[in-house]
Protein backbone atom coordinates (compact mmCIF):
# COMPACT_ATOMS: atom_id res chain seq x y z
CA UNK A 1 0.00 0.00 0.00
CA UNK A 2 1.28 3.54 -0.76
CA UNK A 3 2.21 5.87 2.05
CA UNK A 4 -0.13 8.76 2.79
CA UNK A 5 1.21 11.96 1.27
CA UNK A 6 1.73 14.96 3.56
CA UNK A 7 -0.86 17.11 1.81
CA UNK A 8 -0.55 19.95 4.33
CA UNK A 9 3.22 19.88 4.71
CA UNK A 10 5.35 23.02 4.70
CA UNK A 11 6.67 22.14 1.25
CA UNK A 12 3.20 21.63 -0.17
CA UNK A 13 1.98 24.94 1.27
CA UNK A 14 5.06 26.75 -0.04
CA UNK A 15 4.70 25.41 -3.56
CA UNK A 16 0.98 26.17 -3.61
CA UNK A 17 1.89 29.73 -2.62
CA UNK A 18 4.39 29.87 -5.48
CA UNK A 19 1.60 28.88 -7.87
CA UNK A 20 -0.63 31.64 -6.50
CA UNK A 21 2.20 34.19 -6.81
CA UNK A 22 3.45 33.02 -10.20
CA UNK A 23 6.93 32.41 -8.78
CA UNK A 24 9.77 32.16 -11.35
CA UNK A 25 7.56 33.21 -14.29
CA UNK A 26 9.35 35.58 -16.68
CA UNK A 27 6.60 35.94 -19.30
CA UNK A 28 8.94 34.81 -22.09
CA UNK A 29 8.45 31.83 -24.38
CA UNK A 30 10.79 29.97 -26.70
CA UNK A 31 11.07 26.75 -28.65
CA UNK A 32 13.20 23.68 -27.89
CA UNK A 33 14.95 23.99 -31.25
CA UNK A 34 15.82 27.64 -30.64
CA UNK A 35 16.80 27.68 -26.98
CA UNK A 36 18.12 24.72 -25.06
CA UNK A 37 17.51 26.45 -21.72
CA UNK A 38 13.81 27.27 -21.21
CA UNK A 39 12.74 30.71 -19.93
CA UNK A 40 13.35 31.36 -16.24
CA UNK A 41 15.69 28.38 -15.80
CA UNK A 42 19.29 28.30 -14.55
CA UNK A 43 21.85 25.53 -14.99
CA UNK A 44 23.11 23.32 -12.19
CA UNK A 45 25.84 20.68 -12.18
CA UNK A 46 24.42 18.61 -9.32
CA UNK A 47 21.04 16.90 -9.26
CA UNK A 48 18.85 18.48 -6.54
CA UNK A 49 16.63 16.10 -4.57
CA UNK A 50 12.96 17.08 -4.44
CA UNK A 51 10.12 15.01 -3.06
CA UNK A 52 7.19 15.28 -0.63
CA UNK A 53 9.08 13.97 2.37
CA UNK A 54 8.50 10.26 1.74
CA UNK A 55 11.20 8.00 0.30
CA UNK A 56 9.73 4.51 0.03
CA UNK A 57 12.07 1.57 0.53
CA UNK A 58 11.38 -0.75 -2.39
CA UNK A 59 13.13 -4.10 -2.58
CA UNK A 60 13.62 -5.48 -6.08
CA UNK A 61 12.15 -8.78 -4.88
CA UNK A 62 8.82 -7.08 -4.13
CA UNK A 63 8.88 -4.38 -6.85
CA UNK A 64 5.94 -4.42 -9.23
CA UNK A 65 4.57 -2.27 -12.03
CA UNK A 66 0.87 -2.55 -12.86
CA UNK A 67 -0.42 -1.47 -16.29
CA UNK A 68 -4.17 -1.30 -16.74
CA UNK A 69 -7.17 0.64 -17.95
CA UNK A 70 -7.77 0.89 -21.69
CA UNK A 71 -5.36 -1.86 -22.74
CA UNK A 72 -5.81 -5.22 -24.41
CA UNK A 73 -3.35 -6.92 -22.07
CA UNK A 74 -3.28 -5.71 -18.46
CA UNK A 75 0.13 -6.40 -16.98
CA UNK A 76 1.74 -6.82 -13.57
CA UNK A 77 5.48 -6.83 -14.14
CA UNK A 78 7.97 -7.93 -11.52
CA UNK A 79 11.56 -6.67 -11.72
CA UNK A 80 12.87 -9.59 -13.77
CA UNK A 81 10.07 -9.21 -16.32
CA UNK A 82 10.66 -5.47 -16.54
CA UNK A 83 14.41 -5.84 -17.09
CA UNK A 84 13.76 -8.55 -19.69
CA UNK A 85 11.95 -6.02 -21.92
CA UNK A 86 14.02 -4.44 -24.73
CA UNK A 87 16.27 -1.74 -23.27
CA UNK A 88 17.14 1.72 -24.60
CA UNK A 89 19.56 4.50 -23.73
CA UNK A 90 18.69 8.19 -24.06
CA UNK A 91 20.55 11.36 -23.13
CA UNK A 92 18.31 14.29 -22.26
CA UNK A 93 17.99 17.40 -20.11
CA UNK A 94 16.03 17.89 -16.89
CA UNK A 95 13.95 21.03 -16.34
CA UNK A 96 12.45 21.44 -12.87
CA UNK A 97 9.57 23.83 -12.23
CA UNK A 98 11.56 25.28 -9.29
CA UNK A 99 13.80 26.88 -11.99
CA UNK A 100 16.85 24.60 -12.23
CA UNK A 101 17.91 22.62 -15.27
CA UNK A 102 20.58 19.96 -15.73
CA UNK A 103 21.98 19.08 -19.13
CA UNK A 104 23.00 15.73 -20.64
CA UNK A 105 21.58 13.10 -18.31
CA UNK A 106 22.21 9.58 -19.59
CA UNK A 107 19.32 7.21 -18.87
CA UNK A 108 18.85 3.49 -19.38
CA UNK A 109 15.50 1.78 -19.22
CA UNK A 110 12.43 0.74 -21.19
CA UNK A 111 10.86 3.01 -23.80
CA UNK A 112 7.28 4.01 -23.00
CA UNK A 113 6.46 3.12 -26.60
CA UNK A 114 7.81 -0.39 -26.02
CA UNK A 115 5.69 -0.80 -22.89
CA UNK A 116 2.61 0.50 -24.71
CA UNK A 117 3.14 -1.99 -27.52
CA UNK A 118 3.29 -4.88 -25.05
CA UNK A 119 0.12 -3.75 -23.26
CA UNK A 120 -1.80 -2.95 -26.45
CA UNK A 121 -3.24 0.50 -25.80
CA UNK A 122 -6.78 0.78 -27.14
CA UNK A 123 -7.71 3.60 -29.56
CA UNK A 124 -10.03 5.22 -27.02
CA UNK A 125 -7.18 5.79 -24.53
CA UNK A 126 -6.19 9.47 -24.43
CA UNK A 127 -4.34 9.85 -21.12
CA UNK A 128 -1.82 8.08 -18.88
CA UNK A 129 -2.58 8.41 -15.16
CA UNK A 130 0.49 7.68 -13.06
CA UNK A 131 0.70 6.55 -9.43
CA UNK A 132 3.88 6.15 -7.38
CA UNK A 133 4.78 4.02 -4.38
CA UNK A 134 4.63 7.09 -2.12
CA UNK A 135 1.06 7.85 -3.25
CA UNK A 136 2.04 10.69 -5.59
CA UNK A 137 0.01 11.02 -8.78
CA UNK A 138 0.29 12.96 -12.01
CA UNK A 139 -1.33 12.88 -15.44
CA UNK A 140 -0.06 12.98 -19.02
CA UNK A 141 -1.71 13.24 -22.40
CA UNK A 142 -1.00 9.99 -24.22
CA UNK A 143 1.09 11.79 -26.85
CA UNK A 144 3.39 13.11 -24.10
CA UNK A 145 3.70 9.72 -22.41
CA UNK A 146 4.62 8.16 -25.76
CA UNK A 147 7.20 10.77 -26.74
CA UNK A 148 10.17 9.34 -28.60
CA UNK A 149 12.64 9.97 -25.76
CA UNK A 150 10.31 9.10 -22.86
CA UNK A 151 11.33 6.03 -20.87
CA UNK A 152 10.93 4.10 -17.65
CA UNK A 153 14.44 4.64 -16.32
CA UNK A 154 16.26 2.29 -13.95
CA UNK A 155 19.78 3.70 -14.46
CA UNK A 156 21.38 7.14 -14.62
CA UNK A 157 24.91 7.80 -15.82
CA UNK A 158 25.60 4.08 -16.04
CA UNK A 159 24.61 3.21 -12.45
CA UNK A 160 21.34 2.02 -10.89
CA UNK A 161 19.02 4.90 -10.07
CA UNK A 162 19.32 5.74 -6.37
CA UNK A 163 16.28 5.75 -4.11
CA UNK A 164 16.44 9.52 -3.54
CA UNK A 165 16.08 10.06 -7.28
CA UNK A 166 13.27 7.57 -7.74
CA UNK A 167 15.00 4.21 -7.88
CA UNK A 168 14.60 1.48 -8.61
CA UNK A 169 12.53 2.97 -11.49
CA UNK A 170 11.03 6.31 -12.42
CA UNK A 171 9.41 7.83 -15.48
CA UNK A 172 11.42 10.33 -17.54
CA UNK A 173 9.55 12.66 -19.94
CA UNK A 174 12.24 15.19 -20.87
CA UNK A 175 10.12 17.71 -22.78
CA UNK A 176 7.95 18.56 -19.75
CA UNK A 177 8.75 19.97 -16.30
CA UNK A 178 10.09 17.18 -14.14
CA UNK A 179 7.11 16.91 -11.77
CA UNK A 180 5.51 15.11 -14.74
CA UNK A 181 8.21 12.40 -14.44
CA UNK A 182 7.21 10.69 -11.19
CA UNK A 183 9.65 8.81 -8.99
CA UNK A 184 9.00 5.27 -7.72
CA UNK A 185 6.36 4.54 -10.35
CA UNK A 186 4.08 1.62 -9.49
CA UNK A 187 0.98 1.95 -11.72
CA UNK A 188 0.13 3.27 -15.19
CA UNK A 189 -3.57 3.59 -15.98
CA UNK A 190 -4.53 4.37 -19.57
CA UNK A 191 -7.78 6.31 -19.51
CA UNK A 192 -10.35 7.97 -21.75
CA UNK A 193 -10.73 10.93 -19.37
CA UNK A 194 -8.11 13.14 -17.75
CA UNK A 195 -7.50 12.99 -13.99
CA UNK A 196 -5.25 15.80 -12.71
CA UNK A 197 -2.75 14.65 -10.11
CA UNK A 198 -1.24 15.88 -6.84
CA UNK A 199 0.30 19.16 -8.06
CA UNK A 200 -2.18 19.77 -10.86
CA UNK A 201 -5.04 20.16 -8.38
CA UNK A 202 -2.85 22.48 -6.28
CA UNK A 203 -2.29 25.16 -8.89
CA UNK A 204 0.26 23.62 -11.26
CA UNK A 205 -0.30 23.56 -15.00
CA UNK A 206 -2.02 20.52 -16.43
CA UNK A 207 0.51 20.17 -19.27
CA UNK A 208 3.82 21.64 -18.05
CA UNK A 209 5.74 22.74 -21.17
CA UNK A 210 8.96 24.48 -19.96
CA UNK A 211 9.47 26.50 -23.16
CA UNK A 212 6.00 28.00 -22.84
CA UNK A 213 6.54 28.53 -19.09
CA UNK A 214 3.54 26.41 -18.20
CA UNK A 215 4.47 26.31 -14.53
CA UNK A 216 1.05 27.07 -13.08
CA UNK A 217 -2.57 26.96 -14.14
Amino acid sequence: MPDELPEDSKLTRTKQRWAEQGRFITGRTSRPGEDRLPPGQHLVKNWPVLDLGIEPAIALSSWRLDIGGEVDTPMALNWDAFIALPQVEHTSDIHCVTSWSRYDNRWNGVSTQELAAHAGIRPEAQFAILTSHDGYTTNLALADFLAEDALLAHSWEGAPLTAEHGGPMRLVVPHLYFWKSPKWLRRIEFATADHPGFWEVRGYHNHGDPWREQRYS
